[in-house]
């Protein structure tokens, strides 16, 4: 069988416990979604997946946050000669 969103033979396994409640909740809405219990949850969890990824490597401004954001970004970098410093000094051996 392939996976659709990679087009990769599947090849790994998970395996979970899940309480009875959740169990028959994701039954049916498996079976409401037309889909294996199995394709369920891989989608489900992809879709987490990427939205937790995202929300670690992209961010959403308004017009104000983003022109304020632009500005810092503009702005000419202050020296920091503590910074400076600690850099400059030679790796303990």
């Amino acid at each position: 069988m392939y996976d659709v969103h990679t087009m990769a033979p599947k090849s790994s396994r998970l395996n979970l416990r899940v309480a009875p409640a959740d169990d028959a909740l994701l039954r049916r809405a498996a079976a409401l979604a037309g889909v294996s219990v199995s394709e369920f949850l891989v989608e489900s969890g992809r879709e987490r997946a990427e939205r937790v990824l995202a929300d670690r490597t992209r961010f959403a401004l308004d017009d104000t946050a983003w022109a304020a954001f632009c500005d810092s970004l503009d702005r000419p970098a202050r020296g920091w000669p503590e910074l400076r410093e600690l850099l400059e000094r030679p790796r303990p051996e």
